[in-house]
């Protein structure tokens, strides 16, 4: 077990714990009795020791595309009593800890009102060019992440679990459809779409596939430091090398099993190869992976800035996983079919599972989902390209900065702008910005 030491401001140092092996660096989650996070520099009480460092906040921005049913995308009351539409159904555990957002609307992305047009600034709000140039604005993540990734060992994790498309459709380029985070106005954050590669960059020191287990490398440097943990803590640092090793063994499985995302396979054939550790072949374990990897970056403290792109707008994934395997998402999202509704709910047991798994982790009085921000979002309410009232979902306070379990309607409200949203959230982070987008306020109830 060793601190690293590495350089913030020049007023602070960056002090981490971390369980090392050959070519392996693994983060520590939380620890009541061991401060795994580094020290206070300010004194705790009189006598002028330190203290265990607070839990940071986090944010993660995770899209979905083609919009949701037109009739189950809706919340109502608040707190318990939150009533909550079907497509919403599987955030229902976590209504007091969620905020409904209604009315807000990107004016940029109204110009081309095309998929590519109303994605490649969702979460920037910036003009983009079309033509087939490609031209955009930084995204709210990555300027996030530009103040604050040296805090972390990755500065931000963007993540998808569908190719990017460099096609030219209607004048605008399809990686506007296939990009939400962007580093800079003319460069899209590149996707990881290997969860073997996302892992790697959590926990090893070189991003290689087919190595040694992290678990097989760190081993003896966690039996050392499990000996001088509390009982609580023993049990919290078990339950989590247990969580990384089942990750690790189900990317050891992607790629050899069941449908090739979305296709059924073909019986006179055989399965399309896949490199070692792949993409697996399953949509529904890629996604969870994601989602698990997502997890895991927050728990440790290896970053604080993520975003999961789960599939592009006009996307062409498919869903024998639930029953739906007749046609692409794309096209289902052109009528409120059952089949529709429940491709929604997946999706959004997506975030379901992030927000369970993020409040089962302790973190002194709070638990990490509460010293969080997980903004979901599409780029159109419903498949019929309508981007004047964009589905909003938040969940988590950021360390009690929001106020949860409410519904805010701003459809008829003067202030309605996605990017005013993003100012309130930046705000939460430390980052104060003038202006963002096309806004130059925030909203007041966020």
């Amino acid at each position: 077990m060793r601190q690293i030491t590495g350089g913030m401001k020049k007023s602070q140092v960056y002090r981490r714990t971390f369980l090392k092996g050959l070519g392996v660096s693994m983060a520590l989650p939380w620890m009541e009795s061991f401060p795994v996070w580094g020290m206070d520099t300010k004194p705790a009480g009189t006598g002028g020791a330190t203290q265990a460092k607070g839990a940071p906040l986090r944010f993660a921005a995770l899209f979905s595309g083609n919009g949701f049913h037109s009739r189950e995308w809706w919340a109502k009351g608040e707190g318990k009593g939150m009533e909550l539409g079907k497509v919403l159904e599987p955030l229902a555990p976590h209504r007091e800890k969620l905020l409904f957002v209604r009315g807000l609307f990107n004016a940029e992305a109204l110009k081309g009102n095309i998929h590519s047009s109303q994605t490649g600034n969702l979460l920037s709000g910036a003009p983009l060019a079309s033509g087939g140039e490609i031209r955009s604005g930084t995204s709210i993540d990555q300027v996030l992440a530009q103040r604050h990734g040296a805090d972390t060992k990755v500065p931000s994790l963007v993540l998808g679990c569908e190719s990017a498309n460099p096609a030219v459709h209607k004048n605008y380029s399809m990686l506007y459809s296939s990009h939400i985070s962007w580093s800079s106005p003319t460069t899209p954050t590149p996707l990881e779409l290997y969860p073997a590669l996302a892992f790697d960059r959590l926990f090893k020191d070189d991003v290689e596939k087919g190595q040694e287990s992290v678990l097989d490398a760190v081993r003896e440097d966690a039996s050392d430091f499990r000996k001088n943990l509390g009982a609580s803590d023993q049990r919290k640092l078990d339950e989590y090398l247990e969580s990384v090793r089942e990750v690790e063994r189900r990317i050891s499985r992607a790629g050899k099993r069941g449908e090739l995302q979305g296709q059924k396979p073909v019986a006179t054939q055989p399965p399309a190869k896949r490199p070692k550790d792949g993409i697996p072949q399953d949509i529904a374990e890629h996604m969870r992976l994601m989602c698990d990897i997502l997890v895991l970056g927050f728990q440790t403290d290896t970053t604080r800035i993520t975003t999961l792109k789960l599939n592009n707008d006009h996307s062409s994934l498919r869903f024998p996983n639930l029953g739906v395997d007749y046609m692409i998402h794309h096209l289902l999202s052109h009528s409120d079919t059952a089949d529709w509704l429940k491709v929604n709910q997946f999706f959004l047991a997506q975030l379901g599972y992030i927000a369970t798994k993020l409040d089962g982790i302790r973190e002194g009085d709070r638990t990490a989902l509460d010293n969080s921000v997980l903004l979901y979002c599409s780029s159109m309410l419903t498949g019929n390209h309508d981007a004047t009232n964009l589905p909003v979902v938040m969940l988590g306070s950021a360390g009690g900065q929001i106020k949860t379990g409410r519904v805010l309607d701003y459809l008829n409200k003067p202030e309605r702008k996605m990017c005013n949203l993003y100012l309130s959230i930046m705000d939460k982070f430390g980052v104060k910005l003038n202006e963002f987008g096309d806004a130059k306020s925030r909203l007041a109830e966020v």
